[in-house]
């Protein structure tokens, strides 16, 4: 069913927005696919790997990662969550504040949804 689905995915990346904020790897290794890549606003690509090592460091402090305006989209197997991500913690104890929309792509494997691709825009000024 189109709306269990869209729950199951919006749920899902709620779960990996809050694994992220928890530097927890076990969740983010769960959600995310093999061949997951992250392409942000700088450009620059991360893969599953990156992020996982990111988490593992615990470089990244968030005091806050939390998203607005989530929208869920189903085209068949595929579906696309776009949001409004507001983010506020430490980088090697560095104070960030910022606020960027993205859309991240899921797909449905056999084994359930997967996270494969998250695309970001450039980051805009801190959370209201």
């Amino acid at each position: 069913m189109p709306a269990d689905d869209e729950t199951v995915v919006a749920q899902m990346d709620i779960d990996y927005q809050a694994a992220v904020e928890r530097n927890d790897v076990t969740a983010m290794d769960r959600i995310l696919a093999d061949g997951f890549a992250l392409v942000v606003g700088t450009g620059k690509v991360f893969t599953k790997k990156d992020l996982l090592d990111e988490a593992r460091s615990g470089r990244m402090v968030y005091e806050r990662q939390d998203v607005e305006q989530r929208t869920v989209r189903l085209w068949g197997d595929t579906a696309i969550v776009t949001a409004l991500l507001n983010a506020r913690g430490t980088e090697d104890g560095n104070p960030f504040t910022y606020r960027v929309w993205f859309s991240d792509t899921y797909i449905r494997t056999p084994s359930g949804w997967r996270y494969v691709h998250g695309q970001s825009g450039a980051r805009l000024p801190g959370p209201r």
